[in-house]
């Protein structure tokens, strides 16, 4: 699973899942042990990350929302992926 983005010990990753079990766009957010899967309109899908890192990457969703959903398609279409930039 391609890694887009790393900040703050969090790791951001992303897979095309054609009839995966999820069903939309979303990103994997790991951290430590724990992991979180967020579809990409801030929803939790499944998981769950530490408050104060839960809202980084709610941050960093809304900054990138506009090239997680290329990502998304790139990755749907086979045509690989570019990494997002970290946040700050």
């Amino acid at each position: 699973m391609p890694v887009l983005s790393m900040f703050y010990g969090v790791i951001i990753r992303m897979q095309s899942e054609r009839g995966g079990k999820h069903h939309e766009p979303h990103i994997h957010c790991i951290y430590g042990d724990d992991e979180l899967v967020m579809a990409l309109d801030g929803r939790v899908l499944e998981g769950s990350l530490p408050k104060n890192k839960q809202k980084l990457v709610d941050a960093w969703v809304s900054l990138h929302e506009d090239e997680l959903r290329a990502n998304w398609k790139m990755l749907s279409d086979g045509d690989g992926y570019f990494k997002v930039e970290p946040l700050r």
